[in-house]
């Protein structure tokens, strides 16, 4: 059955291009029954000294990134009342209060999330990782592209190091765009198989999901995220089909490419129990 949810979308609040009533009513208007709005929830103290940061208050997007817990709760908390309010609304699709989470692993980051986590109450937390800490700095995947041979191994072999540890935190309901960096061009290669597997396993322990993310079926690279390799290695992983949506338009797409791949590869869906 083709799946008609779609749970890892964005709004204009944030990084996203359109409202919440733009996003869900088209959705709507695809026959979908459920949409899950998940802003992106990125919380660093040097998250504001980090290279992107500057690309983002020039794009408009700054919203995304908060020094503190205190100061992204004050986003979040209207963000998800605001939720609330469509939901009454518009009684005819479900609206669910998701976040897209980066992961930092340290204790005082694990305390702080899980404290807003139990006042926030979401309906699904995902799990990503569009930084690495290096040299006591933060580095965009984009910054990892101009890094030499040797330095973009190394954050290579962290990044996956960081979704393992994301898995085995058992703070997600699933994991995002597992092989983020080939957005940039990095990590294709097969010698990174090894460390894609250990993800997978960290994953599977755990009991978390994955995504097959459609948002880079581009020309330049028309498959989504993760590549086939990783898809034949996570044999009994649940897996559900996002769109990562940052507009209205983007909303199911390329979503029967991603049911090919999962019957391809025998793929076992995630069940929607919200």
């Amino acid at each position: 059955m083709k799946q008609k949810y779609t749970l890892h979308t964005h709004t204009c609040e944030f990084d996203g291009n359109n409202t919440i009533t733009e996003m869900v009513n088209r959705a709507k208007e695809l026959g979908f029954d459920t949409i899950g709005i998940s802003n992106h929830f990125i919380v660093h103290p040097l998250i504001k000294a980090s290279r992107m940061y500057k690309f983002a208050v020039q794009g408009g997007y700054s919203a995304i990134y908060s020094e503190s817990f205190d100061e992204v709760m004050k986003k979040f908390v209207p963000h998800y009342e605001n939720l609330e309010q469509f939901q009454s609304l518009n009684p005819d699709i479900k609206i669910l209060r998701e976040m897209e989470v980066d992961f930092f692993n340290s204790p005082q980051w694990r305390k702080g999330f899980e404290k807003c986590v139990a006042i926030l109450q979401p309906d699904y937390v995902i799990g990503s990782g569009h930084f690495i800490e290096y040299n006591n700095t933060l580095l965009n995947s984009h910054d990892w592209k101009g890094a030499d041979y040797g330095t973009q191994a190394v954050l290579l072999k962290q990044y996956w190091h960081n979704i393992a540890n994301a898995a085995h935190s058992g703070l997600f309901t699933w994991m995002a765009h597992l092989d983020l960096p080939k957005k940039v061009g990095l990590g294709s290669e097969d010698r990174w198989q090894q460390n894609e597997a250990t993800a997978l396993d960290a994953i599977r322990e755990s009991k978390t999901a994955m995504e097959i993310n459609t948002g880079l079926y581009r020309s330049n690279c028309y498959e989504p995220y993760p590549s086939n390799r990783i898809l034949s290695m996570a044999g009994d992983i649940p897996v559900l089909i996002s769109d990562d949506a940052h507009a209205d338009y983007q909303i199911g797409r390329h979503f029967d490419e991603a049911e090919q791949l999962i019957n391809q590869f025998k793929l076992r869906k995630f069940q929607l129990v919200k």
